[in-house]
């Protein structure tokens, strides 16, 4: 059987499902709280202009930005969006259960029992919200690592295509189109929150409830 025809079929078979969801498994664990708090924050500050009148929100925006802690926040908040990228790029490797199954990874079968939904219910929000996933991460890390996208300029020295995308990246990350975009994004700042609770819930169920079953079977 040929890779591709491996990939196609049996992807749990591959090497690299196997490393992505190593990695995917124990990043997710690591920065579970990080994404469920960038998760909240970043939702509730679409509307800082709209908050601010009421409420001091610059302390919330400062959070999100820096974790309260300046420069060195700044840094372990970059650090963060990278692991939202890298989290992307493995999720959507593992997604993929094979071209016989590929289909149940859309939807949520609500009568399942919980553990299904949580599967089911992580799965699909990661495939239809990973437009927003990718560009939070990726305009995370642009904005603690800009120096990283210097490189661009070689390619485009006066800026006349960078400066445009870079700023277009900037409005991504907050939706700073117009009333709808506003609306969308503060939704879909949810989704890493819930991606947050259900991946720790299957990270848990994996590594302490099936030890709690081999113990069991072992005294069995």
């Amino acid at each position: 059987m040929t890779i591709w025809r491996e990939w196609l079929e049996h992807p749990e078979k591959l090497w690299i499902h196997r490393a992505s969801f190593q990695i995917h498994f124990w990043v997710g664990m690591v920065a579970t709280l990080y994404m469920f708090l960038m998760s909240i924050s970043g939702s509730v500050i679409v509307y800082r202009n709209q908050l601010s009148p009421r409420f001091s929100v610059e302390w919330l925006v400062d959070l999100h930005a820096n974790l309260l802690f300046g420069n060195i926040g700044r840094f372990v908040n970059g650090i963060g969006a990278s692991s939202l990228a890298l989290l992307c790029l493995t999720g959507a490797v593992i997604w993929w259960p094979g071209i016989n199954h590929w289909r149940r990874g859309l939807k949520v079968n609500w009568k399942a029992h919980f553990g299904r939904i949580n599967w089911d219910l992580h799965s699909a929000l990661g495939f239809w919200c990973f437009p927003f996933l990718a560009v939070w991460g990726i305009s995370g890390i642009y904005f603690c690592f800009p120096g990283f996208f210097d490189a661009l300029y070689d390619v485009d020295p006066e800026g006349r295509i960078v400066i445009p995308i870079l700023s277009w990246l900037s409005d991504l990350h907050f939706g700073r189109f117009n009333g709808f975009t506003r609306v969308l994004w503060a939704v879909a700042g949810l989704v890493p929150a819930t991606l947050s609770f259900t991946g720790f819930f299957l990270c848990c169920r994996r590594v302490i409830f099936k030890k709690d079953d081999k113990h069991r079977n072992h005294e069995a």
